[in-house]
């Protein structure tokens, strides 16, 4: 005691018992696993995940380390440690959240124990269960699904989620979605069923019975090994086309080859395999983490996936136009861009806003799709203001929309008087204004094709 205040006294692990531990971790095989910290007594201290464990763990055992407050008591009391392989970084991730609600290491709790903490909720009671991330596992609307974690990591856990969500293309959306309902044959799917991430039940596009397969070869998968569940699937696959199930058949080959490149997703990135513009992402250096900064920024209550951006082009009145771009995860997806003539309106840029915006959004607002999760307006207060006047004159209005100023950058928000001010090198900027200046591009180019064709006779 000193002063009145109590002392944390602890002591480096020992020389020798350091250099063993290390020369151990760093002979580990270079593979995605699961390590457990053990203290003298064989009883588990810690228990993380590793991309790689030899690079992990020895960094437990490197001399002069900082490990933080937290974990630098751990180190006196560290006497050897146990790994299990995993065969990619999400089993790695499903093990580790199982590990700590069945052992509860100490130290797993002392980092937990001052926040809330990521669930993954499957809600088996719907016609069409949905895949959620909650911190609320017992709230109603989880209620009676199957619940795994804790989880650790909640930017390890959403990018497991995306990346099985291209297996077994489950749907992560709010909507509730019947069988038997008339207008699911009219909804518009959203983008997720674009880019074959989802099945698209609120479309009728899979039948209630085909997406409880993919369900419940998705809550197998979550439990059991990937080799186990490629060797099910095969059988599967192999049965079904011998009953000339061929439309089944060739579901499970598809879902067999996603499992397959699952390691080569996470080693070139969840968006590699798309051919995006280059010229439009030299911008965008580290997509998840613009998204992440700019959720934070605009305190959007869920994960921002969907961009959208909204731009007009016109040269003194003559050929004004409108463009929709739209960005999935960061990246440009080129099969959601739209062009528009304005026609109500010429040289005013404001009411041509809301001319593309009621044109481009009639739709959502009659309930026949869904929004995406942030639509940013090119410019200011004003048309900001211009695109809220035409979404309240549809039947319902997008979870955000702003508008980023081209001059000093700001953005503006509904509802707030002062826009918000990030600095020049935000991650989150950055993102906006790639999308925007995006939007800009495209609406030009429609432009100079009008232009062209008045310019030399033909018409338009």
């Amino acid at each position: 005691m000193v002063n009145g205040q109590s002392l944390l006294v602890f002591h480096a692990v020992p020389e020798e018992s350091a250099d063993s531990l290390l020369a151990k971790a760093r002979a580990l095989p270079r593979v995605p696993g699961v390590y457990l910290l053990r203290d003298y007594a064989g009883v588990v201290l810690y228990v993380g995940k590793a991309r790689l464990l030899p690079d992990r763990v020895s960094a437990y055992f490197v001399p002069k380390a900082d490990h933080g407050p937290r974990k630098q008591p751990m180190l006196a009391l560290i006497s050897d440690f146990d790994t299990v392989p995993c065969e990619g970084e999400w089993e790695a991730l499903l093990m580790e959240a199982r590990l700590i609600k069945d052992l509860k290491p100490k130290f797993n709790r002392m980092l937990l124990d001052d926040k809330s903490f990521p669930y993954l909720v499957v809600t088996t009671r719907d016609e069409f269960p949905g895949v959620y991330i909650t911190r609320d596992p017992e709230s109603e609307a989880t209620r009676g699904g199957r619940v795994f974690g804790p989880f650790v990591s909640g930017g390890s856990l959403r990018r497991a989620v995306e990346m099985l969500q291209r297996v077994f293309k489950y749907r992560t959306c709010e909507l509730t979605i019947r069988a038997d309902d008339p207008t699911n044959s009219r909804f518009r799917p959203c983008l997720l069923h674009a880019i074959g991430q989802c099945s698209a039940p609120c479309a009728n596009r899979i039948s209630r019975d085909a997406y409880g397969e993919d369900i419940g070869r998705f809550l197998r998968f979550i439990v059991s090994k990937r080799s186990a569940m490629k060797r099910e699937l095969t059988q599967e696959m192999t049965l079904a086309a011998d009953g000339q199930q061929f439309e089944r058949a060739a579901v499970l080959r598809d879902q067999i080859e996603a499992i397959e490149r699952l390691d080569d997703r996470e080693q070139r990135g969840d968006l590699a395999e798309y051919e995006w513009q280059p010229e439009v992402t030299s911008l965008i250096e580290d997509p998840v983490k613009g998204l992440r900064s700019l959720q934070r920024a605009l305190g959007h209550p869920a994960q921002i996936r969907c961009i959208e951006a909204i731009d007009i082009a016109h040269l003194g009145g003559n050929e004004t136009v409108g463009s929709k771009v739209c960005f999935m995860d960061g990246r440009p997806f080129r099969d959601g861009y739209r062009r528009y003539r304005v026609r109500s309106v010429t040289n005013n840029d404001v009411m041509a806003i809301r001319e593309v915006v009621s044109r481009r959004y009639r739709d959502a607002g009659e309930g026949k799709e869904l929004f995406p999760d942030l639509i940013i307006i090119d410019g200011g207060s004003a048309q900001l203001s211009a695109a809220m006047d035409a979404f309240g004159e549809l039947g319902q209005t997008p979870p955000m929309v702003i508008g980023l100023a081209k001059r000093e950058e700001l953005i503006y928000t509904v509802g707030c008087l002062e826009p918000i001010r990030l600095g020049r090198e935000n991650p989150g900027l950055r993102l906006c204004q790639a999308v925007r200046d995006e939007a800009h591009r495209f609406a030009q180019h429609y432009h100079h094709i009008l232009r062209s064709k008045r310019v030399i006779g033909e018409p338009p």
